[in-house]
């Protein structure tokens, strides 16, 4: 679908198990906004692939992955939803910017000198990909000539590098007009990094080894509330948002996400009550939140929709990127 509003672009890898920050850090915001703007959402399957994956788990949380973005409220026919390595357009204009972008500018990227730091000396461990997966970042984003990008504060450097290649493109093959546009990260207010319960000073992850870190999307009700129960706070008494006190500051901002209420709402809800309250509030809106989607999820898991709605959503994906292609594609000499 195509309109006069910003386009925007955003995804989420079929890898290490989605989880509450997710879903409040990037997908609620996408079902909230999706009628500001043009949307284009995809399940970054190219991207999970930069680490061993298996095929068959991988292929089903691709599946899974989708009927989250639906069962939480992105509506096919206002929000271009699709795998992308159907499109294979990203991988084309992956290349293209592979070979137009400094290796300076990747050696900069923080999050891989984290990932390559947890291998120390086994760098026949870490793939080229895993090196290079930001210029594939920076493709996705600028086949759709997205003017925003929705994403959690840690995403803001590869946003910056996506405008830095645009720019780049521009200079050297624009012929002074602009072929690709430079987009602008989007980053919320309230919920931009949700932190895990068990070390607040973490973000949350389901690939950290660290029992109750994370909720997971599909996990047990029981569970759920069991681990925001256990979740880590303070020896301080009040209630109240401090990001010096992480994890009373993070139960407070799940809260916040969830109920859309503000944050001096909030502090007086909970004036004069304990930690045990705002853990059974905080468990009780999750659950309120989580446990329809489960039951979406699991419909359409079983159902011939999820794969038609893909299918159909590649179709028009692969028109708007296979315009972006030609056009870099051609102001190169590639066509």
């Amino acid at each position: 679908m195509t309109t006069n509003r910003p386009k925007t672009f955003s995804g989420v890898k079929p890898s290490g198990g989605l989880h509450l920050g997710n879903y409040l850090g990037a997908i609620k915001r996408w079902v909230d906004d999706q009628d500001r703007y043009d949307n284009v959402f995809c399940i970054v399957d190219l991207h999970a692939i930069t680490v061993p994956q298996e095929s068959a788990a991988l292929r089903q949380q691709t599946r899974e992955v989708a009927a989250f973005y639906l069962a939480a409220g992105l509506d096919p026919s206002r929000t271009t939803v699709f795998v992308q390595s159907h499109v294979s357009a990203h991988a084309e204009l992956g290349w293209i910017l592979n070979c137009v972008t400094p290796m300076g500018w990747l050696e900069r990227m923080t999050q891989f000198k984290d990932k390559a730091a947890k291998e120390g000396d086994n760098r026949e461990r870490i793939s080229a990909g895993l090196f290079d997966y930001p210029i594939l970042m920076a493709a996705d984003i600028l086949l759709y000539d997205a003017n925003f990008v929705p994403v959690g504060d840690d995403q803001k450097q590869h946003v910056e590098l996506t405008r830095d290649i645009a720019e780049r493109v521009n200079r050297l093959h624009g012929g002074g007009r602009d072929i690709l546009v430079v987009p602008q990260p989007l980053i919320a207010d309230t919920g931009a990094r949700i932190m895990g319960l068990a070390d607040p000073t973490r973000k949350m992850s389901k690939s950290e080894d660290m029992p109750g870190q994370a909720i997971g999307i599909f996990d047990d009700p029981g569970d759920i509330r069991r681990a925001i129960m256990r979740a880590t706070t303070d020896s301080d008494r009040t209630i109240a948002f401090d990001p010096n006190r992480p994890g009373v500051n993070n139960l407070l901002t799940i809260y916040q996400v969830l109920s859309g209420r503000s944050r001096d709402a909030l502090e007086g809800q909970f004036a004069g009550k304990g930690y045990g309250d705002l853990k059974k509030e905080v468990a009780t809106a999750v659950l309120d939140t989580l446990v329809p989607i489960q039951e979406r999820c699991k419909a359409l898991l079983a159902g011939p929709d999820l794969d038609e709605i893909l299918r159909d959503g590649a179709d028009r994906a692969r028109q708007v990127a296979n315009r972006t292609l030609d056009r870099v594609a051609t102001a190169m000499g590639l066509r």
